[in-house]
């Protein structure tokens, strides 16, 4: 009798056994789903703030930037449809100088790293071609640099050297730019993108080189002048900054006077940029007149025989000889017809000559060398309108404007004068008007409420996400998880032994209160057809324990 209750009684505990672990691996696949959606919300809510770390780059950039990103274990998002590649916002700055070290992005050009890759034995036209293209490459990334300037592209077009004079051909350059949306360039930019392509290839010439926007327009054009009268950049510039400054310098000398806001000035200058250069050479006579000063004076005199004499003696080399210097005595005995007049006592006659004299005197002449060489940007004239507004006057705690006087408007107009630097000889034009002015509508600024803000609505989301997701985990371990546990715990702490004894002395069932004897029989009677051997175990609870 024992041997089968034995024997009967261990296949139900082993059912009841079976449907534990079963229950308790439920609960576990649950605690575990449950904790995972926990940390589901809390990843979702602590999601980092990604930012552009690079966009409008090329495909080939692009896939370089993306590889090393991964290489370095960096999270990354492609957004905008692949034109830009976002990471975490505090990581920005740093994936970016470590992107650099690796010379990402090359900006979709090969420079002079191309040269690196030189393979041996490559011919001579390849290296060329292969200079060309670094060349190319380099200048297009100095371009780039501009800021408005998103895209370039430079071709060359370098003719092979001739030892000819003759047959030497100048190179030539083409720029294509490529410019982002709603910038423009300048002809100061251009002419700067002209001469450092020009710089940058030698025996180029800034007028051999083109450059052309994506538009097709051509920025360079060195036939046509930059404006109608042949101004450059710099002297355009020149002119606005001069009116420039002369208005302002009236403003601030009439705004202590009339408050700000009560005065405009415009100035229109007429500059001279043609430079002219003169020499001039005067005389004038000597100061003073009666003194003249001698710079050079030569006289000659000259003797001839008169009448009659001739020169007498004999011809030849001994005639033109010159005399030879007398010795004592210094007077001879006259010798001749000379002598024999002496010896008579007749006084002898000298032979008559002819003396002409000339003087050439040169007197100093006053004479002046002048060169005067004109400056380009004179200031031709200058031509100043100004509008002041009518005073202000407080009457009666009511503000009303009142026109200057004829002693205020001439005290603005000296000052005015004086601040632009007015020339009459130069003809210079001053207009200064008093006219009340046209105030504008007020518009009445509506302020946003706090809720409407939009720095309120992103800290709003930010403090909602978090709040959204502690509810969520709190919710999900108080009222889902916490349970579980519970019943886990619950059934781990199971004891068959107990539960064995207690199935075989379980006392007789009670009758319920409020049935009557053949219903509580009825019931026996049921949970016997459907259970028999719990039946027969309560029975032989019953007689073993002699009840």
């Amino acid at each position: 009798m024992a041997t089968t209750g034995e024997a009967t009684g261990t296949p139900g505990f082993s059912s009841i056994a079976n449907s534990q672990i079963v229950r308790t691996l439920i609960l576990l696949i649950g605690a575990a789903a449950i904790v995972g959606i926990m940390v589901g919300v809390w990843m979702w809510s602590q999601k980092p703030d990604l930012r552009v770390l690079f966009s409008n780059y090329s495909d080939k950039d692009g896939g370089a930037i993306v590889a090393s990103l991964q290489q370095m274990n960096i999270p990354y998002k492609i957004a905008e449809g692949g034109g830009a590649i976002l990471v975490p916002g505090d990581q920005v700055h740093d994936i970016r100088l470590r992107l650099a070290s690796q010379g990402l992005p090359k900006g979709g050009g090969v420079g002079f790293e191309l040269m690196e890759s030189q393979k041996l034995g490559v011919s001579q036209f390849l290296e060329q071609v292969n200079f060309q293209r670094a060349l190319e490459g380099e200048m297009a990334r100095s371009i780039q640099s501009i800021g408005a300037v998103h895209t370039a592209r430079v071709h060359l077009a370098l003719h092979k050297a001739s030892v000819f004079v003759r047959d030497q051909q100048k190179p030539t350059a083409s720029v294509l730019l490529n410019l982002h949306p709603g910038r423009t360039l300048d002809q100061n930019q251009v002419s700067a993108i002209v001469h450092l392509v020009a710089s940058g290839v030698p025996n180029l010439l800034a007028s051999n080189v083109t450059v052309v926007d994506q538009n097709g327009s051509l920025l360079s054009n060195a036939d046509k002048p930059l404006d109608g009268r042949g101004l450059d950049p710099a002297q355009i510039k020149y002119v606005q900054e001069l009116q420039q400054s002369i208005a302002k310098r009236v403003e601030s000398i009439i705004i202590p006077i009339v408050g700000v806001g009560n005065v405009r000035a415009e100035a229109t200058a007429e500059v001279d940029f043609s430079r002219s250069e003169q020499a001039a050479e005067t005389y004038k006579p000597n100061l003073p007149p009666n003194q003249p000063s001698v710079r050079s004076q030569q006289n000659t005199e000259t003797q001839t025989l008169a009448g009659n004499a001739t020169a007498s003696g004999v011809p030849g080399a001994l005639t033109n000889q010159p005399p030879v210097p007398a010795t004592a005595p210094l007077t001879t005995p006259p010798t001749g017809a000379t002598a024999g007049a002496v010896r008579r006592g007749a006084t002898p006659v000298a032979p008559p000559m002819n003396t002409h004299k000339d003087t050439t005197t040169n007197y100093e002449v006053d004479k002046t060398i002048r060169y005067v060489q004109q400056p380009m940007g004179g200031l031709k004239r200058l031509t100043v309108a100004v509008v002041v507004n009518y005073k202000k006057e407080i009457k009666n705690g009511q503000a009303t404007f009142v026109p200057l006087t004829d002693a205020e408007k001439t005290q603005i107009t000296d000052l005015v004068k004086e601040a632009m630097g007015f020339s009459k000889e130069r003809g210079d034009s001053l207009n200064v008007l008093n006219a009340p002015f046209a105030m504008p509508e007020k518009v009445d600024v509506v302020e946003l409420p706090l809720w409407k803000r939009p720095s309120v609505h992103a800290m709003g989301i930010t403090a909602g996400k978090y709040i959204l997701g502690g509810a969520v985990i709190l919710y999900l371990f108080l009222s889902v998880l916490r349970p579980m546990m519970r019943k886990i715990s619950q059934a781990f702490t199971f004891q068959p032994a107990v539960r064995q004894d207690a199935a075989y002395n379980a006392p007789p069932p009670s009758m319920e209160a409020g049935r009557t004897y053949q219903q509580n029989l009825e019931v026996a009677k049921q949970m016997a057809r459907q259970d028999p051997k719990v039946v027969a175990n309560v029975v032989k609870g019953w007689v073993g324990s002699n009840e």
